[in-house]
């Protein structure tokens, strides 16, 4: 159950943002062992000078049109499926809504269960009632 924050510059489309979703929601379940519906986002616009990125750093050139994705996971994920992941977001990105390779960075951070709630303030690794787990 990723947890992901998008920060872009803001003045995009509404219908620019739900590719946006999309196109991360899919690379999620095609390549990093993420259910169908499990899809919690929070999208962060930033006015100019409120979202700094050098244009150069590893990368680039980046443009106006740079995204950020930090992604918190609750479960581990390896080297090769993480850099799966990452071709497959910046291909699907590409496709829609038209965002170039460069213009994409990604941090994923791992967690475990203990770090999460989610809901009624009840830790994760809590065995659900009724579930057996």
């Amino acid at each position: 159950m990723p947890f992901s924050q998008i920060s872009l510059l803001a003045g995009k489309s509404p219908d620019y943002l739900a590719a946006v979703l999309d196109s991360l929601d899919r690379a999620l379940v095609e390549c990093f062992e993420v259910p169908e519906k499990d899809r919690f986002a929070a999208i962060h616009q930033h006015q100019p000078g409120e979202l700094i990125f050098d244009k150069t750093y590893r990368g680039g050139p980046r443009s106006e049109n740079y995204i950020f994705f930090h992604i918190t996971t609750g479960k581990a994920r390896s080297a090769e499926t993480k850099s799966r992941f990452y071709r497959r977001l910046v291909e699907r990105l590409a496709d829609a809504p038209g965002v170039r390779p460069e213009d994409v960075m990604v941090a994923i951070v791992n967690s475990t269960f203990e770090d999460w709630s989610f809901a009624s303030g009840i830790s994760a690794a809590t065995p659900a009632e009724g579930t057996g787990q």
